[in-house]
């Protein structure tokens, strides 16, 4: 059994790393602020919290604190002395970062920067795998874009998971720090409760609101469905051939706002798409595919979820608890049977 530390570990993307490990036999250590980032008022993280780790609660090592702190990080190291740890924990969201760029530089540089300090002074963590982000490559200038790809960030919080990956390279050369750094895209599924696309569009479309394609639905990304997220990034916190390499951990293929909208159309005959060519508010990388050769060949990373296949068990889920009441449940698991 390895003891694993996973940062943010109670999020999206940390809870199913979480249940990955737990079912390859490892122990799972959480360190989470347990810190919504988006109004209580439109958010059901409580509840999805507890779905996140319903029947594995017990399996799990849970402590609260954070990476900003370096006593934080310092204490549960020492306590547990895991032997592979995995940060995911950051300001989760790209638009939020632009409004508190203060909040991003501290959650992503700075908890990457103590997390480091404290692994070079234990000594006892053999490797350390960043969750960076595919926004790292800024406009692709070709696709798919593999990683070798230039980057160029556009947006602040780009700006600094590429800062973030420049400090997990420089521990490596300089402190001797074993490495993997990821760099995910457009990932989403159940229990997601940050305003994402995909979770916007599917909750308007289980309440009859209608869903609003900014740039007549053209944008392009390489959504992910989290479990296949997940999958990725076991695979390269534990295989010896992935020692200091960076991997797309991604679908592998770029799909525009106008496809979902059209696959929820199927399932939501009733739907209302309203088309505008406005931009959205904030100016994102135009992106597309992302090359995930690499990670094929040296991790046997194997996507199974293509976007149908990846909303329709969305849509299970959502069925199951996000409908109000028991008649409307029925009716949505009866058309998600299509």
């Amino acid at each position: 059994m390895t003891k694993v530390l996973i940062t943010g570990g109670a999020g999206l993307i940390g809870s199913f790393v979480v249940r990955k490990l737990i079912e390859l036999g490892h122990q799972p250590i959480v360190f989470d602020s347990f810190t919504q980032y988006v109004s209580p008022l439109k958010s059901n993280y409580q509840k999805y919290l507890k779905l996140r780790f319903k029947d594995i609660e017990n399996s799990v090592i849970f402590e609260r604190g954070t990476t900003v702190d370096r006593e934080d990080i310092a204490n549960v190291m020492n306590k547990y002395k895991p032997s592979k740890v995995i940060h995911l924990a950051a300001l989760p969201i790209a638009d939020e970062a632009e409004k508190h760029i203060e909040e991003a530089i501290k959650s992503i540089g700075i908890g990457t920067a103590n997390l480091l300090s404290v692994i070079k002074d234990c000594g006892f963590v053999d490797r350390f795998v960043y969750i960076s982000s595919s926004t790292v490559y800024g406009d692709f200038l070709y696709e798919p874009a593999p990683e070798d790809h230039p980057l160029n960030p556009i947006q602040r919080y780009s700006l600094v998971k590429l800062f973030g990956e420049h400090l997990t390279k420089v521990a490596g050369l300089r402190d001797n720090i074993e490495y993997v750094i990821i760099r995910p895209s457009a990932v989403y599924g159940p229990t997601d409760v940050n305003r994402r696309v995909i979770q916007i569009f599917v909750e308007n479309a289980i309440s009859n609101k209608p869903i609003i394609l900014f740039n007549k639905g053209e944008e392009r990304l390489d959504f992910t469905y989290v479990e296949d997220a997940a999958e990725g990034i076991v695979l390269a916190t534990f295989d010896p051939k992935a020692k200091n390499q960076t991997f797309n951990i991604t679908n592998g293929e770029a799909r525009s706002l106008k496809d979902i909208a059209d696959i929820l159309k199927l399932y939501f005959p009733d739907l209302k798409i309203e088309v505008t060519s406005k931009d959205a508010v904030y100016q994102r990388p135009k992106r597309g595919s992302l090359d995930i050769t690499k990670a094929r060949n040296i991790l046997g990373f194997n996507p199974k979820y293509n976007l149908e296949k990846g909303i329709k068990k969305y849509l299970e889920f959502s069925a199951e608890h996000y409908a109000e009441d028991e008649a409307k449940k029925e009716i949505l698991k009866s058309r998600i049977k299509l």
